[in-house]
C-alpha cells in the first residue's frame, strides 16, 4: 500500500507526463494571447465590432487548422508514444475525416490539460513555498497581509501542512492525468475500425507475399541443390572412365547454381525493397520464370540424368502472369521430388490448357520400397529441405483458387494440379482444395 502511495512521487512516468502537459501549455500560449488581445480590442473599441468580427473569424480559421493537419497528428502520436507511453499505432497511409476530427479533439485536450497544469504551477507552487517558509522564520508579513481569507490568522503549523499538501498534490494530479491521457490516446489518436481493417488486410497481403517468396526460394534452391547433388554424385562415380560426362555434369551444376543465384537475388531484392519501402534495382526486380520457361527446366532435369517425356501446350506464354509463375513453381517442385526420391525413374510431364484454365500432371514410378524413398545427402550430410514441397504446392494452388491432387496411383506417384485460367483467382485468399497422400520424406 505504501509503495502505491509513493510511486507517483518517484515514477519517471509522472514527470514525463508533466513535460508532455507543459508542451501543450507552450502550444496553448499563443491562443491565450490572441484571445486576450481580441478581448482588449472589443472592450476598448466596441464601435469596431464588425471589423473585429471578420478578423476574429479569419484568425479562428487559421488557429484551428493545425489541429487537423496530418503532420500535427503524427507529432502528437509520437509524443503520446514516447513521452506518455501510450499504446498508439504509428500512422500509416491516408486518414479519414472522422480520424482527423478525433485527432483535433486530442489536440484540444492536450492544450487544455497543459494549460491547467501551467496555471496550477504558477499559483500553487509559490503559495505552497510561502506557507512552508513562514514556518521556518521567514517574514510572516506576506502571509498576514496577503488577504488569504479564511486562512488569515491560521496557525503556522496548519499552513505548513497545507503548503506540503499543495506540493504533493501536483505530482499526484499529474500522475492521475497521465493515466487518463494514456487511456484516452488510443481512442482519439488511434485508427478508426475501417483503418484498422485496412491495415490488417495490408499486413495479411504482406505476409502472403513473403510466404510466396519463401516458397519460391525453397523451390528454386531445393531444385538447384538436388541437381547439383545428383550430378556431383554421378560425376564422382564415373570420373575416371567418362570425362565427357563429368564435363556435362559440371556444366549442369554451374547452370543450376547460376539459376538459383538469380532467383535468390530476385527474392532478396524484393525483400529489401519492401523493408526500405523504396524501389529496387532493375536487376533485383527482374521478372520471374513462368510456364514459358518450362522447356529450359525440363532440359536441366534431363541433364541431371532424369528421363522426362513432356507434353507442353504451345500457348503457355499467354497464361496470366500469376498462374504462369505459380504453375512453373509447381512443375519445378514436382520434378525436384522425382529426381530426389524416384532414383532416376522416368517422369511424365503434361501441361495443357483446358476450357476453365490450366492442368498440370506429373507422374513417375514409385521407388522400391515405396515407404522408404531414398534421400539425397549433401556434402555436409544433411538431407533435403525439410519436406515442405507438397505443402508449398498446396499453398500455391489454394491461393489461386485451384485444385491439387497428389499421391500414389497404381504404383505411380502423381501430382495433378488444376489452376484457373484467369488471374482473378489470385485474389481468393481462402478457396480451392488439395488432396494428397503424403510421401514420407517428400520435400
Amino acid at each position: 500500500m505504501s509503495q502505491r502511495l509513493v510511486k507517483p512521487l518517484i515514477s519517471g512516468a509522472t514527470y514525463r507526463c508533466g513535460v508532455h502537459l507543459l508542451l501543450g501549455a507552450v502550444i496553448a500560449l499563443p491562443y491565450v494571447l490572441l484571445t486576450a488581445s481580441f478581448a482588449l480590442v472589443l472592450a476598448s473599441e466596441p464601435q469596431e465590432l464588425p471589423w473585429v468580427a471578420v478578423l476574429l473569424l479569419v484568425t479562428l480559421l487559421i488557429a484551428i487548422t493545425p489541429a487537423f493537419l496530418a503532420g500535427v497528428r503524427s507529432l502528437e502520436i509520437s509524443a503520446a508514444r514516447e513521452v506518455l507511453g501510450a499504446d498508439v499505432p504509428l500512422p500509416t497511409g491516408a486518414v479519414s475525416s472522422a480520424t482527423r476530427l478525433r485527432s483535433a479533439l486530442w489536440f484540444v485536450v492536450h492544450l487544455l490539460s497543459g494549460g491547467v497544469l501551467a496555471v496550477v504551477l504558477l499559483i500553487a507552487v509559490p503559495t505552497a513555498l510561502v506557507f512552508i517558509l513562514q514556518r521556518f522564520g521567514s517574514d510572516t508579513q506576506i502571509v498576514d497581509t496577503s488577504g488569504l481569507g479564511f486562512l488569515d490568522g491560521v496557525d503556522r503549523w496548519w499552513l505548513l501542512v497545507l503548503g506540503i499538501g499543495l506540493l504533493l498534490a501536483i505530482p499526484y494530479g499529474t500522475a492521475a492525468a497521465g493515466v487518463g491521457l494514456r487511456r484516452l490516446a488510443p481512442i482519439l489518436l488511434g485508427p478508426s475500425p475501417e483503418e484498422r481493417i485496412a491495415a490488417l488486410e495490408a499486413h495479411a497481403r504482406s505476409l502472403a507475399e513473403r510466404n510466396r517468396l519463401a516458397r519460391d526460394l525453397h523451390d528454386s534452391v531445393g531444385h538447384a541443390l538436388t541437381i547439383t547433388t545428383v550430378q556431383a554424385a554421378a560425376a564422382q562415380q564415373v570420373g575416371d572412365t567418362d570425362p565427357a560426362f563429368v564435363a556435362r555434369a559440371l556444366a549442369a551444376i554451374e547452370e543450376a547454381g547460376r539459376t538459383a543465384m538469380a532467383d535468390l537475388d530476385h527474392v532478396l531484392g524484393l525483400l529489401r525493397a519492401g523493408e526500405a519501402n523504396s524501389s529496387a534495382a532493375p536487376s533485383d526486380m527482374a521478372p520471374q520464370r513462368g510456364l514459358a520457361d518450362l522447356p529450359r527446366l525440363v532440359e536441366e532435369a534431363r541433364a541431371a540424368g532424369t528421363k522426362i517425356s513432356s507434353d507442353l501446350a504451345p500457348d503457355l506464354d499467354s497464361v496470366p502472369a500469376a498462374v504462369s509463375r505459380e504453375g512453373y513453381r509447381i512443375v519445378q517442385e514436382a520434378l525436384t521430388n522425382a529426381i530426389r526420391h524416384a532414383g532416376g525413374a522416368p517422369v511424365d510431364l503434361r501441361v495443357q490448357r483446358t476450357a476453365d484454365g490450366l492442368r498440370i500432371d506429373v507422374t513417375n514410378p514409385l521407388p522400391t520400397p515405396p515407404t522408404s524413398p531414398p534421400r539425397v545427402q549433401t556434402a555436409s550430410g544433411a538431407s533435403d529441405l525439410g519436406g515442405r514441397g507438397l505443402t508449398g504446392m498446396a499453398e500455391r494452388v489454394r491461393v489461386l483458387g485451384g485444385d491439387l491432387d497428389t499421391g500414389r496411383r497404381d504404383e505411380m506417384w502423381t501430382v495433378s494440379a488444376r489452376l484457373p485460367g484467369s488471374s482473378a483467382g489470385t485474389d481468393r485468399r481462402v478457396g480451392g482444395r488439395s488432396r494428397d497422400s503424403s510421401w514420407p520424406g517428400s520435400g
